[in-house]
C-alpha cells in the first residue's frame, strides 16, 4: 500500500496487492489450493492444517487461504485456529508451532506455503519418527528445483514463470519511456499430485 501511494513507479512481484493501483504479477493460486485441499479430503483427511506466514494470515486470510478454508467448509469440516494456526515467524517459533500441532491430536495432512518451511517440516517429522505419507501427508504450495530429486515425489503447486518475466519486462519498458502502467495480471497455477500425499492413517 505504501508503494502504491508513492509517485515513483513500483512493481509488486507476488504478495497481497489486490485492489491497489500498483503494477503486479504472480501466480493465481486459489483454484490450485482448492484442488489440493479436495485431493486430501478425497483421501480421507479431515485434520488438515495450512502453515502460512503472518502476512498471509493477518489482518485476515488472503485469497489462497480463504480458498483452503472454503473447501473445508464445503465438505462440512469444522474450521478453526487449528487449520490456519498463528505462530511467531522465527525458526524457534516455527518449531514451537510444529511441536504444538503434533502434541495431542496431530494433523494428518499439512499444506506448507514455502519450500524452506517444507524442508524444516520434513526434518521435524523425521525426528519424531513420522513417515510421509503413511503418517502425515504433505503438500508444498510452491515449486522448487530440488523436488525433482525427491522420492517420494513432492505434491506441490506450480506455475509457468515465463509470463511473469514477460510482464515485468513490459512494465519496465513502459516506465522507461515515461509511461504509467498499473495493470495487474495473474498466471494460472495448478496442483501437481505427488507421492507425499496418501490415505489418512486409520485410527
Amino acid at each position: 500500500k505504501w508503494f502504491s501511494e508513492r509517485p515513483e513507479p513500483s512493481f509488486a512481484l507476488f504478495g497481497r496487492r489486490e485492489g491497489l493501483p500498483l503494477a503486479a504479477t504472480g501466480p493465481d493460486k486459489p483454484s490450485a489450493f482448492a484442488a489440493a485441499t479436495k485431493h486430501l479430503i478425497g483421501f480421507g483427511h479431515r485434520r488438515i492444517a495450512l502453515l502460512a506466514r503472518q502476512m498471509r494470515r493477518r489482518p485476515e486470510p488472503g485469497r489462497t487461504e480463504r480458498a483452503f478454508l472454503g473447501e473445508l467448509e464445503a465438505h462440512n469440516i469444522p474450521i478453526g485456529d487449528f487449520n490456519l494456526p498463528d505462530w511467531e515467524e522465527t525458526r524457534e517459533g516455527y518449531q514451537k508451532l510444529l511441536r504444538s500441532l503434533f502434541r495431542v491430536t496431530p494433523p494428518t495432512a499439512l499444506i506448507i506455503e514455502e519450500a524452506p518451511f517444507f524442508i524444516a517440516t520434513q526434518q521435524f517429522l523425521a525426528r519424531q519418527g513420522l513417515r510421509v505419507p503413511e503418517d502425515v501427508s504433505l503438500i508444498c504450495a510452491d515449486p522448487d528445483p530440488g523436488f525433482s530429486w525427491c522420492e517420494p515425489t513432492v505434491a506441490h503447486i506450480r506455475w509457468d514463470s515465463r509470463p511473469v518475466v514477460r510482464r515485468i519486462v513490459r512494465w519496465a519498458a513502459t516506465v522507461s519511456r515515461g509511461g504509467r502502467d498499473v495493470r495487474q495480471n495473474f498466471v494460472p497455477a495448478e496442483y501437481v499430485e505427488g507421492g507425499t500425499v496418501g490415505p489418512a492413517p486409520i485410527e
